[in-house]
């Protein structure tokens, strides 16, 4: 509660997409009754049954496997609306959970977000089945921003290309590199007293990345139909509001080529005077990192709550 006794205001943050076990969501999906209405729409726009399929494919990032995630993230946001009286006033979708901020939000109907999620996942496939396969993503902790503003000038000494993907906080990046110099840029990093975290194929969120973008607007996304959202996105790369159903199209195009800086996504919800956060999803970063928890009351909603909360007492 607020001061003035008032519920403060809330926003639902889809995460973005981390290894998720068929068996940690399997009884969710197959019995909670807001999952179950969400799966039948999925299975309905694939053509087969995504809890058969996902349980039988193999790969953590595979299409299957993103649908899967897309659809439970939105599912838990709306078990957390009908179970936990959760009103979200805003919506946060980082990386690849602009999919499910665009569903949960309306700017797209479900059956087209599952689409979406699965055609994108296909085309990226394809894309970078011959494109930059010298380029990975490394992501990293503990190094301020003027180190890693130093560390970027060695590697142009160096005569390397590299990009800034995403800001996570004050002391944590996301680097693409040149896969033959990650060794180096570990051991470099360990030098400085950070630490390298893990590396990431296909790469992501760079202007290199455009001719990826076009593709999936002319392959994907133009062929889709975007709504006015209920509720407006907050986004992911400056922290502007989202509130039309073309910003809505034009922010999960440019999630292929604009930097993520979720920083600025706090200082924006800060302003608009958020206080408390849904997480809808499986989720080991965007609600655990310091700037969320230092800002926000972070609830996560995920399989386990769901148990916990429906367990017989």
């Amino acid at each position: 509660m607020t001061d003035n006794g008032e519920d403060p205001l809330a926003a639902v943050v889809f995460p973005g997409m981390g290894p998720t076990r068929y068996q940690d969501v399997a009884e969710f999906m197959a019995h909670d009754p807001v999952a179950r209405r969400l799966v039948a729409v999925a299975d309905e726009a694939l053509g087969y049954s995504l809890r058969e399929r996902y349980q039988e494919t193999e790969g953590d990032y595979s299409p299957v496997a993103q649908v899967a995630f897309m659809v439970n993230c939105v599912a838990f946001a709306e078990w957390a609306e009908e179970r936990m009286d959760a009103r979200p006033a805003l919506c946060v979708g980082p990386s690849f959970g602009a999919k499910a901020a665009a569903a949960y939000s309306g700017a797209l109907d479900l059956a087209d977000a599952v689409r979406l999620t699965e055609r994108l996942a296909l085309l990226m496939e394809d894309y970078f089945r011959t494109a930059h396969q010298d380029l990975v993503t490394l992501s990293f902790v503990r190094l301020p921003a003027e180190r890693l503003a130093e560390l970027q000038g060695e590697i142009d000494a160096l005569g390397e290309w590299h990009d800034l993907a995403c800001t996570l906080d004050e002391d944590f990046f996301m680097l693409t590199v040149a896969e033959r110099r990650v060794e180096w840029l570990s051991t470099r990093l360990r030098s400085l007293g950070a630490m390298p975290l893990y590396t990431m194929r296909p790469p992501m969120h760079s202007e290199v990345f455009a001719p990826l973008r076009a593709r999936a607007a002319a392959e994907v996304v133009d062929g889709l139909t975007f709504h006015p959202p209920r509720l407006p996105l907050v986004s992911d790369h400056d922290g502007g509001l989202v509130d039309t159903a073309d910003g809505v199209r034009t922010l999960l195009l440019d999630g292929f080529v604009r930097r993520l800086h979720w920083p600025t996504v706090v200082s924006a919800l800060r302003a608009a005077e958020v206080r408390r956060l849904w997480v809808a999803g499986q989720d080991s970063l965007f609600g655990r990192v310091p700037a969320t928890l230092r800002n926000f009351t972070v609830t996560p909603v995920n399989a386990r709550l769901v148990k916990k909360a429906t367990a017989p007492t």
